[in-house]
Order: structure tokens, then C-alpha cells, then sequence
């Protein structure tokens, strides 16, 4: 993480000390960099110039306004799997003609709200879907673009709960019935078939499994040729993959030599098959995009010794962060101002009531009470799925940009938290 480094004993986000920012908007705090995004989001798309492609930012992974807003300005798209993330991109100024619709159970609101704003086109996971899109479509006299989620079976090599690809997972509609089902889908009157889409997974360190997935894309698209279906965008998803920093991890492929090749094979394919015919290229990265971009700040609560661990307590837990305890994902730590004492191996934990409740384990560690620690790599999938549990407000969010740091989601108090909540009377 270039933007987060140590400078005069102090760990910097870009040229701004994290004491600093604990000291001005508290803890549990997230910062992220806004130098960071930008070059994240220049890694797509410079290799993209001159390409018919668009870089749709998949915003599950970080959906705050300022961040949408951003990637905006500089030309992304969206790639959604809800109604209310369409809303977000809405009030972040995105175009919603650069919005594709993903997900498994969209609802008949959440059809008719992306079609009265025009999106780009809807990832369709189902035939009960294709059916209930056309009929939507049809009360309201419009024609709805679909792109096929097709299900490879490609091994992305991931941990099974972001794996996405393979016969057992609830997406996408499996390899040998896609044919069937964009016949379904040509066949009823409110659709047009304009795509097809694939997403294998998320933290894929090695594109392999993404290049053999576009393997299998271009071959369906020949094979709708012949029947008459001319699909005019390939959308090849997202997940590379990022550094958490943990011993013996490989580093992830770099975007700009994925791209490359990617691109080398489209251009190989057309070619020889298709020469002059013209064809979108859609990528959906998330994590890659704002991973790296962020960090947690946390304070030292208590250091508790135990007979067969030490616990360092902090006042982050497991509703500000639940990577840790979904996925028993390995989250680097750092001292934002490190100690010169000897080191001691810590479980770090917050105070949810959950023995669940830990973001690192088996940490050596340099710290006392009070001390603030970072844990990085904690922009995607970090404030994005933070709960309330236990009533405990959302932390803050703020950007750093430069040597300023802006505000840009306030701390939650309880009262923000049972606000919609009645008594009996």
C-alpha cells in the first residue's frame, strides 16, 4: 500500500498522519485514500484507451457517495445488485446508462425502477427472471436490454464463499443451458439480448481462471451467431485480487498485463472469425478498485493476558469489520506509531459480545493501552458490510486527498439507531 507508508515515526495516509485523524473524527474511523482509488481506476482504463470498453466499478465492494462519485468524474460505470445501490449511484451523479444490473432475486420495484432510468442493460441469473423482466417491461410499453449470466464452471481457486463460477453456486445460469435460455430470452417480445456476462469469483490472484472463462464466452457468442443472436457487449466481471499482506501470499496479477492478454485473445478471435465486427468489452472490478485504498483505524482498548492467549481489545469488532469473521480472512495490522519495547503475540479483538468477534489472530505486537492501530487493506467489503449489532453506531468515514482529509460519512450515535423504532402502545 504506496499511499500508507511510515514517515518521521508516524504511518501516513498519503501526507496525512493517522494520529492526526483518530484526533480529529475519533475511532473506529476508516480513511481512505483518494490518490490510491485513482490510480486503482487508471490501472483499467488506461489499457483501455482507444477501446470500445467501459470499466463498470462493481459498488458492493465500497458504496460511499463521495467514492461513486469520483470514479464518476473520471468516466466509470456502475455495476449493481440492488435498487438502492442504483438510487446511490443516482445521488452520486452517475450515468445511469452505465449501469448493469447484476444479482439473483431482483424484485418487480427494482425492474421498474432501472428501466424508468434507462440502465445499460440487466444481468439476467434465471429464466423466472427473463420472464418476469418481460412482463415488467411490457406494462410499461419498453424494451428491456439482457446480457446472460452464464455459470462457466470455471475453479477460480478462492475461498467457496466468494467463489461464483462453479455448478454449486446459487449465480448465473449454467454453461450448457445458456443456449436454451437466450433462445428464451430472443423469443419474448419485451427483451432484446445485447450481452453476455460471466463473474467466476472474487480475489483471483492469478488470471488464468478469467481468461479461460472468456475461452468459453467467445465460443457461446459464436454459437448464437449461427442461431441468428448477435450480442453486442462481452463483460468479463471482475475479481482480481489483492495483497492483504500475510506471509507466503503471491502478489495478484498486475491489471495492465491481464488486460493485455485479454485483449490479445478478442483481437486474435476477431480476427479470424468476426473481422470488423464490433464488439463492447464490460469489466466489473471492485475489490481491486478500493481494497488497497483504505484502512481502519482502531485504539487499543485493554491488553488482557491469558493462559493460552493474550488479547489486545480494540474498539473496532466484527460490525465495523467482518471480513475476519466471514471469511477467517488474514487482514494486516500496523502500529500508527510504533513502540520500541518488546513484542508479544496478540489476538486482536473488539468488544462485540462474540467470541467470534476478532479481526487478527496470532499477531506479534509492540503496543499499550491506547496505542492506535491500522488495519489495512480494508477498503472493500469493510464499511460496506458493517452492521449494527449490539448497538453500536457505524464508524466514520473520511478521504484523504493530498495533505487534506474531508469528512465523508458521520460517526452513527444509538440514537440514529432506533430512530425508526416504535413503542407499543
Amino acid at each position: 500500500m504506496s499511499h500508507f507508508s511510515y514517515r518521521d515515526g508516524v504511518l501516513h495516509a498519503d501526507q496525512v498522519a493517522l494520529d492526526r485523524v483518530a484526533e480529529q473524527f475519533g475511532t473506529p474511523t476508516y480513511v481512505y485514500s483518494k490518490s490510491a482509488l485513482l490510480d486503482n481506476f487508471n490501472a483499467y482504463a488506461q489499457p483501455c484507451a482507444g477501446r470500445d470498453a467501459l470499466v463498470c466499478y462493481a459498488m458492493k465492494a465500497n458504496s460511499n457517495l463521495a467514492i461513486l462519485d469520483l470514479l464518476a468524474r473520471q468516466g466509470a460505470g456502475f455495476d449493481i445488485v440492488s435498487g438502492g445501490e442504483l438510487l446511490r449511484v443516482l445521488a452520486a451523479g452517475g450515468d445511469p446508462r452505465k449501469v448493469i444490473f447484476s444479482g439473483v432475486g431482483k424484485t418487480v420495484e427494482e425492474m421498474k425502477l432501472a428501466l424508468s432510468h434507462q440502465i445499460l442493460c440487466f444481468n439476467v441469473e434465471s429464466i423466472p427472471e427473463l420472464h418476469r423482466l418481460n412482463a415488467v417491461a411490457g406494462e410499461m410499453g419498453v424494451t428491456a436490454p439482457v446480457s446472460l449470466r452464464v455459470n462457466p464452471n470455471v475453479d477460480p481457486k478462492t475461498h467457496p464463499y466468494i467463489a461464483t463460477g462453479l455448478k454449486a453456486n446459487k449465480f448465473g445460469v449454467a454453461f450448457d443451458d445458456a443456449l436454451e435460455t437466450y433462445r428464451t430470452a430472443a423469443a419474448l417480445p419485451h427483451l432484446e439480448p445485447v450481452g453476455i456476462d460471466c463473474h467466476i469469483g472474487s480475489q483471483l490472484l492469478d488470471d488464468a481462471p478469467l481468461l479461460e472463462a472468456l475461452d468459453k464466452l467467445i465460443e457461446l457468442i459464436d454459437t448464437l451467431d449461427r442461431e441468428g443472436i448477435h450480442l453486442h457487449h462481452l463483460d468479463i466481471g471482475g475479481g482480481i485480487g489483492i495483497a492483504y499482506g500475510e506471509a507466503g501470499e503471491s502478489e495478484p496479477v498486475a491489471v495492465g498485463d491481464y488486460i493485455a492478454r485479454l485483449f490479445e485473445r478478442i483481437d486474435a478471435w476477431r480476427a479470424e472469425k468476426h473481422a470488423g465486427r464490433a464488439i463492447k468489452v464490460i469489466f466489473e472490478p471492485g475489490r481491486s478498485i478500493v481494497g488497497n485504498t483504505g484502512v481502519l483505524l482502531t485504539r487499543v482498548e485493554y491488553l488482557k493476558p491469558g493462559q493460552e492467549k493474550n488479547f489486545c481489545v480494540v474498539d473496532a469488532a466484527m460490525n465495523d469489520l467482518m471480513r475476519p469473521t466471514l471469511y477467517q480472512a488474514w487482514m494486516d495490522v500496523k502500529p500508527v506509531v510504533p513502540r520500541s519495547g518488546a513484542a508479544h503475540t496478540y489476538d486482536v479483538v473488539g468488544p462485540v459480545c462474540e467470541s467470534g468477534d476478532w479481526l487478527a489472530r496470532e499477531r506479534k505486537l509492540a503496543v499499550e493501552q491506547g496505542d492506535l492501530l491500522a488495519v489495512m487493506q480494508a477498503g472493500a467489503y469493510g464499511h460496506t458490510m458493517s452492521s449494527n449489532y449490539n448497538t453500536r453506531g457505524r464508524a466514520a468515514e473520511v478521504i484523504v486527498d493530498g495533505d487534506q482529509v474531508h469528512l465523508v460519512r458521520q460517526r452513527e450515535n444509538p440514537a440514529d439507531l432506533f430512530k425508526l423504532e416504535t413503542l407499543l402502545k
